[in-house]
């Protein structure tokens, strides 16, 4: 497959626009209430200083460089800031195929250009992302800016992840130590928008919610969105024939024909699945139903618009 993010595909989101539900920490421009007074800043470029304006944003160390001088221009911020976690433990390179693409995603395919939307989507309204990546433990940790060369940056890391080599190696899942760590990152309010199989959470969602109410404690905004292959993980629409299972992270094998269990594992997995939906409604996180299987658009567009609506 493909190792690079097909920028096409990612346009027809910038017609939309994404509003924060509650008050962020951020800055005076923009689409989103802000607490606050002032703005912040990062600078973009430079151009040449034209006489009679302002002397303030000259660069006097360039100016002594080159014997010219140059004015600073700022590229304003914005009054989001956007934290997109990806977990990429090896159950989310499920299913295995030597023909994923974007029409026929595994679950990382669908994450990632799920969240390489949203980053188009914020930079088009000058909001401020970074991106946040866990197995056992935060790997990457990125900051959060609104520019193109940081946008640029940002697809450079998600497209190692397209990789599917990535997933050879034994990527075991522990989201609830990953996510109170990135939370106490997060030194400013912001949306967290989170994209997970939530795997290694079937009897450990006591302990799963103790990390959301972490970023909750910090007044930012939850987006949670469960990414499944709905037909093989929560139907196990398989053949009626032996098969040998084979656990993505521990490597565990079990065989078994899946009509002999299908009906009780398809009432456990509604089960866990209508649990976690109804504490994110609890605590006020937003949950969002990803199955793969609708390609990320036939996700994506549907929660934006109704976004849009209520908010």
């Amino acid at each position: 497959m493909p190792h690079s993010i097909d920028k096409d595909r990612l346009q027809q989101f910038n017609s939309l626009e994404f509003y924060a539900r509650q008050v962020v920490e951020g800055f005076i421009t923009g689409l989103h209430k802000s607490p606050f007074h002032g703005f912040s800043v990062e600078f973009a470029e430079h151009r040449l200083y034209n006489p009679g304006e302002s002397t303030r944003f000259i660069d006097w160390k360039l100016y002594g460089r080159t014997d010219k001088m140059f004015v600073k221009r700022f590229e304003e911020e914005t009054n989001l800031r956007c934290r997109i976690i990806i977990d990429r433990s090896s159950s989310m390179y499920f299913p295995v195929s030597d023909q994923v693409s974007i029409e026929h995603p595994n679950k990382i395919t669908f994450s990632i250009y799920a969240a390489a939307s949203l980053i188009s989507l914020m930079k088009k309204q000058r909001d401020a992302v970074g991106i946040s990546t866990f197995t056992d433990q935060v790997e990457l940790h990125t900051a959060v800016r609104s520019s193109s060369l940081h946008q640029k940056y940002l697809y450079g890391e998600m497209e190692k992840l397209l990789d599917q080599k990535a997933a050879g190696s034994k990527l075991s899942t522990d989201i609830t130590e990953s996510l109170h760590r990135i939370a106490e990152m997060l030194h400013k309010r912001s949306l967290v928008i989170i994209f997970s199989d939530m795997m290694d959470q079937t009897d450990r969602l006591d302990q799963v919610f103790s990390a959301l109410q972490h970023f909750k404690h910090y007044n930012h905004e939850v987006v949670l969105f469960h990414v499944v292959d709905k037909e093989l993980e929560e139907n196990l629409n398989l053949d009626d024939r032996p098969f040998k299972f084979v656990d993505m992270e521990n490597h565990e094998v079990i065989k078994l024909n899946p009509i002999e269990v299908r009906e009780k594992y398809h009432e456990a997995f509604a089960a866990q699945k209508k649990e976690l939906e109804l504490r994110c409604g609890r605590y006020q996180i937003d949950y969002v139903e990803a199955d793969i299987n609708q390609g990320f658009e036939g996700i994506l567009l549907p929660y934006l618009m109704k976004r849009s609506k209520l908010y």
